[in-house]
C-alpha cells in the first residue's frame, strides 16, 4: 500500500527563498473532493499527474497515496472536467537535514497563504529541528488541505 506521511506548517517569513535550491510551477484540479477519495490532476513545469488520495488517517499526517504519471494533453484534457476548483502556486524545494520541505507561494483566490510540507519516510521518524520560518503546524486542520483551498 503507498503512504504519505507529511506534516504541514503556515511559513512565517521569506528566509526558505535563499535556502530553495529548486523551484517548480504548479497547477492543479480536482475531480472529486469526497473525505474518503481525492482525485487529482497536476501539472509541475512540463510533467502531469494523477493522484488518488484516501482519508487521512486519525492522527491527521499520513494517508493513502497513489500517483501516476500521464501525458500534458491528457492532463490538460482532465482539467476541464475539474469542478471542484483550481490551484495555482510555486513549489521551492528546500533541503533540510536529510529531508526536502517544500514550501508552496499560493496564487489567485489563495494569494498571501504560504505552506511548508515536510514528507517523512515513517510515522515514526523524529521530525528534526525546523528553520525559523516555520510556524503553526496546521496539519490537521482540513482548512488547509489543498482540497479545501481549490473550493474557497
Amino acid at each position: 500500500m503507498n503512504q504519505e506521511i507529511e506534516r504541514k506548517y503556515l511559513v512565517v517569513d521569506e528566509s526558505f527563498r535563499s535556502m530553495a535550491t529548486k523551484v517548480k510551477h504548479i497547477r492543479q484540479g480536482y475531480l472529486s473532493v469526497d473525505a474518503d477519495c481525492t482525485v487529482r490532476v497536476r501539472v509541475a513545469d512540463d510533467r502531469a499527474y494523477m493522484t488518488v488520495k484516501g482519508r487521512n488517517q486519525k492522527d491527521g499526517f499520513s494517508h493513502f497515496e497513489w500517483e501516476k504519471e500521464i501525458t500534458l494533453a491528457d492532463a490538460e484534457a482532465l482539467f476541464a472536467l475539474c469542478r471542484h476548483g483550481m490551484i495555482e502556486k510555486e513549489r521551492h524545494l528546500v533541503p533540510w537535514h536529510d529531508l526536502t520541505i517544500e514550501v508552496d507561494v499560493f496564487h489567485g483566490r489563495n494569494e498571501g497563504l504560504v505552506l511548508a510540507e515536510i514528507e517523512l519516510p515513517s510515522e515514526d521518524y523524529p521530525l528534526p529541528d525546523l528553520p525559523p520560518f516555520i510556524g503553526e503546524e496546521v496539519t490537521a486542520d482540513s482548512r488547509y488541505y489543498n482540497s479545501s483551498l481549490a473550493q474557497n
